[in-house]
C-alpha cells in the first residue's frame, strides 16, 4: 500500500488546490485498461452465448455487461423464453 501511495503522490505538491484532481489522475493511470476492456468483451460473449441458449440473447448481454459472470447466473436461474407464451389470448367478440 506504500509503494501505491507512494506512486498516486510522485510529483504532486499535497498543498496545491488541484493536488486531488492530479493524485486520482495517476491513480487511474496504474489501471490496466486494456486488460479490463478485454475481459469485459469476454464476458459480454459468454453472457450472449448463455443467453442465446436460453433464449435470452439480448437480456444474457446487458446481465453480463452490468454485472459480468453473476450475469451469467442471473440469466441461467431465468425460465426458458417460450416462443408462444408471449402473445395473450384473444378478446371475446362485442355482442
Amino acid at each position: 500500500m506504500d509503494e501505491w501511495l507512494a506512486r498516486a503522490t510522485q510529483g504532486v505538491d499535497v498543498d496545491a488546490p488541484d493536488a486531488f484532481l492530479r493524485i486520482f489522475m495517476n491513480l487511474m493511470g496504474m489501471v490496466p485498461w486494456a486488460k479490463l476492456f478485454w475481459w469485459n468483451l469476454a464476458f459480454v460473449a459468454v453472457g450472449a452465448l448463455i443467453g442465446w441458449w436460453r433464449g435470452r440473447t439480448v437480456e444474457g448481454i446487458v446481465w453480463s455487461a452490468v454485472l459480468g459472470p453473476i450475469g451469467w447466473i442471473v440469466v441461467l436461474a431465468r425460465p426458458r423464453a417460450r416462443k408462444g407464451a408471449a402473445t395473450p389470448p384473444p378478446l371475446p367478440r362485442r355482442r
